[in-house]
């Protein structure tokens, strides 16, 4: 067996590494953090992609600020896109040769006027006629309906997700639900991210729900699943004066043995109608519920 108090003695770097794998091991155990098997292929994937950092700080970055596509110094920001962090932003911290720390900004952490590059620039964009005042109005609307929205602070690559909080207790109770939405987002991004999440409820991607009366569907693949959600948030989006950029996202999804046949339309225009009546944003044409018009209505409209 070997002296590990010699061994480090010897090796002061190898001490150090020792040292670090250690605080990152109790890092990962006490947030409980990757614990599944596809956070754990995501933290591989960003270690992947995020080649202007060594691995190690790779992997620091991302479970500072999970979703984070691009950071860099506050002197790489000015030189290469003229951009500085914006007031009161939190840097990141990475492990840095022949010193402690360094100092690292969140793309969306940022100001700037100069265009970015298109591998730099957000991957989740939308614009639109929507301000955070509304946005907080929508999700106070959400959350009294059994929709508890947080948003939370996380890197460009993660606009939000929904899941199930609680089951009910009896039969005919609500299930309650989470969302978190991205905080860094621009308002009109956030309102894309909530009609998506909303998307995957209503298209019972969650499973049955009687309460809201919606059915249990045949389980879908992934790539379904995320391609029938951003479809009802286009339509809703696009219908209420937000322009989002479904089809970047909806890329990521798409392949070449994919047709129309692998969507529910009839599934995706239901989902699409309900959101909007959640969301109070509907306004569709309204028929007497006798189904007929007053005699006074059908003399006055009687041709000739």
């Amino acid at each position: 067996m070997i002296d590990q108090a010699a061994f480090f003695d010897d090796a002061p770097e190898n001490y150090e590494a020792h040292s670090a794998r250690s605080l990152l091991d109790q890092l990962l155990l006490d947030s409980q953090l990757y614990k599944q098997s596809t956070s754990y292929q995501e933290l591989l994937d960003f270690v992947v992609r995020l080649r202007n950092f060594a691995p190690f700080n790779a992997m620091l970055l991302q479970i500072q600020k999970p979703g984070l596509r691009f950071a860099a110094s506050r002197y790489d920001w000015w030189e290469r896109f003229k951009r500085r962090p914006k007031e009161g932003a939190r840097p990141l911290l990475i492990l840095w040769p022949f010193g402690p720390v360094a100092l690292v900004y969140d793309l969306l952490d940022t100001d700037g006027d100069d265009p970015l590059p298109q591998d730099v620039a957000s991957c989740f964009f939308a614009e639109g006629e929507i301000d955070a005042r509304r946005v907080t109005a929508i999700l106070a609307r959400l959350d009294r309906k059994h929709i508890r929205c947080t948003l939370v602070d996380a890197g460009d690559a993660k606009a939000g997700q929904i899941r199930i909080v609680a089951r009910p207790t009896e039969k005919t109770g609500p299930t309650n639900y989470g969302i978190q939405v991205n905080q860094n987002h621009h308002p009109a991004t956030q309102f894309a991210t909530v009609a998506h999440e909303l998307a995957h409820l209503f298209l019972g991607h969650l499973g049955q729900d009687a309460k809201l009366k919606i059915a249990a569907r045949a389980k879908l693949t992934h790539e379904q699943e995320e391609l029938e959600a951003e479809s009802v948030a286009y339509i809703v989006c696009q219908r209420n004066g937000v322009k989002p950029k479904s089809e970047s996202y909806l890329s990521k999804f798409v392949n070449e043995k994919m047709t129309a046949d692998d969507l529910e339309v009839y599934a995706i225009m239901r989902a699409a109608d309900r959101v909007e009546s959640l969301l109070d944003l509907a306004a569709h044409m309204r028929i007497p519920r006798t189904g007929h018009r007053n005699q006074k209505e059908q003399k006055h409209n009687l041709p000739g």
